[in-house]
């Protein structure tokens, strides 16, 4: 009798463990993904947070226990997920994210592993140089930028030349700025939508609208329109203090939602679309403004707009500073397809953002970055591999981190004093103008060109 019951209980035990499969060579020691995820939790003493994407229901795994590893979660969990085409990431000690593959996203170690790859490629500047020429072409040709470039709309001025469309609202007046909207077709129909903030007023008795400003152009990133309160402290306080600044609108976000609809925003045209507003603005403002110096050209973004002040940097070599906030990482190419949706980090071989941002060696660069999101690791990982990179020519101190560790993903008064700080230095821009209460918070409609 005892081991008739003894019998039945292994069975049991047997069939709970196989979820109703006999674990066998024949059945490829099969097992429910679901049973198998709650054993690991048990083993490691760690909960699994599935996103809303990543279904287990149903989904079984062969040889699922020999995937476990009894000295490494992290390993048991690579070999299951890449089963599935998931990953996991790492949220607390105690606490891990499966969610699907995302092609634009790593782990830290695996961005230390790609740094250290693309140091073997380049020893001196001669090197370096010529895989930053390559980076460059590449780039460029998988953004597609000419082929863009040239469908844009141009129209004859009245001395026959190539202008692009250009309205420009009236002149508002502030506190020591003023600003103004700019909209600039660019394909038929569709159009970059912007502002301008500039200097403006009497300081120590002399005129400073006829003085020559630095530039600024701030790509915007993933936060509530560009009309929103931070980034017009963050614009007007560096025009008060000397430089023009000019934003612009995400494609598919703000104005240029009315044109395209927000779906658009999530495209691969997002990318190309973006990366040619930042680039047509630059040039605009260059060949049209007369108050503007060509020798102090600095593009600042945070986020997805950290993206694309690489990219602008990359692209155009008039760009003399940059400061990308809350952005770099050799792990991340940023998760939206306005960041990514062109494959310009498989250029040359393979890249990736940190290497793109080193294309602006020697010229200043700021790196600013916190403990809340994927820039935790550029004080140990991007900024040392920076560094090298300047180090060719001579010019460590040129590039720049502010690292907040206590600080989370935004563009917050830390982040914007970093780049005020930054923009003095380089720049020369006057600091006792610096006064966000000196900014007036213009309602959305009035930086609004045509769909107020």
């Amino acid at each position: 009798m005892r081991k008739t019951t003894f019998g039945a209980f292994c069975l049991l035990v047997s069939l709970w463990w196989g979820n109703g499969h006999a674990q066998t060579f024949e059945t490829r020691y099969e097992r429910s993904v679901h049973d198998l995820m709650t054993d690991v939790q048990q083993r490691f003493g760690v909960k699994f947070k599935f996103d809303g994407k990543v279904d287990t229901v149903g989904k079984r795994l062969p040889y699922a226990d020999f995937r476990v590893r009894p000295y490494s979660l992290e390993m048991t969990l690579d070999n299951i997920c890449k089963y599935f085409d998931w990953n996991w990431w790492k949220q607390t000690d105690k606490l891990y994210k499966i969610k699907p593959y995302e092609y634009a996203r790593r782990h830290e170690q695996e961005g230390k592993m790609m740094l250290d790859w693309l140091s073997t490629l380049y020893h001196n500047k001669a090197e370096w140089e010529a895989r930053r020429d390559t980076l460059r072409r590449e780039v460029r040709q998988r953004l597609e930028l000419d082929a863009f470039l040239d469908s844009c709309v141009v129209v004859k001025d009245k001395k026959g030349h190539a202008e692009r469309p250009v309205i420009l609202s009236k002149v508002r007046r502030h506190d020591g700025y003023t600003t103004q909207n700019i909209c600039i077709e660019l394909t038929p129909g569709q159009h970059l939508f912007g502002t301008i903030y500039a200097p403006y007023g009497l300081k120590k008795k002399e005129k400073i609208k006829n003085k020559k400003h630095a530039l600024i152009v701030c790509p915007d990133g993933h936060w509530p329109m560009r009309y929103r309160k931070d980034e017009q402290q963050r614009l007007g306080t560096l025009a008060r203090m000397g430089a023009v600044c000019v934003d612009f609108d995400l494609y598919g976000w703000g104005e240029s939602e009315q044109e395209v609809g927000a779906e658009a925003h999530h495209t691969s045209r997002a990318h190309v679309y973006q990366a040619a507003c930042g680039y047509i603005l630059l040039d605009w403002m260059l060949t049209h403004r007369k108050d503007i110096d060509h020798q102090r050209v600095g593009v600042m973004g945070g986020s997805g707009g950290g993206t694309h002040t690489v990219l602008l940097s990359l692209l155009d070599e008039r760009v003399t500073a940059s400061a990308p906030v809350v952005h770099l990482a050799s792990h991340f190419d940023g998760g939206c397809p306005c960041e990514s949706g062109k494959p310009v980090q498989l250029s040359a071989g393979g890249t990736c953002e940190a290497e793109l941002a080193a294309v602006m060696a020697p010229k200043p660069m700021l790196i600013v970055s916190d403990g809340g999101d994927w820039t935790s690791s550029v004080p140990t990982l991007e900024f040392p591999y920076l560094q090298r990179i300047y180090g060719f020519y001579g010019a460590q101190d040129q590039v720049r981190n502010v690292h907040l560790p206590n600080d989370r993903h935004d563009f917050n008064e830390h982040k914007r004093q970093a780049v005020y700080d930054f923009f003095i230095d380089v720049f020369g821009l006057d600091r006792t103008m610096l006064d966000e209460e000196k900014v007036t918070i213009i309602p959305d409609g009035d930086l609004k060109t045509l769909y107020k």
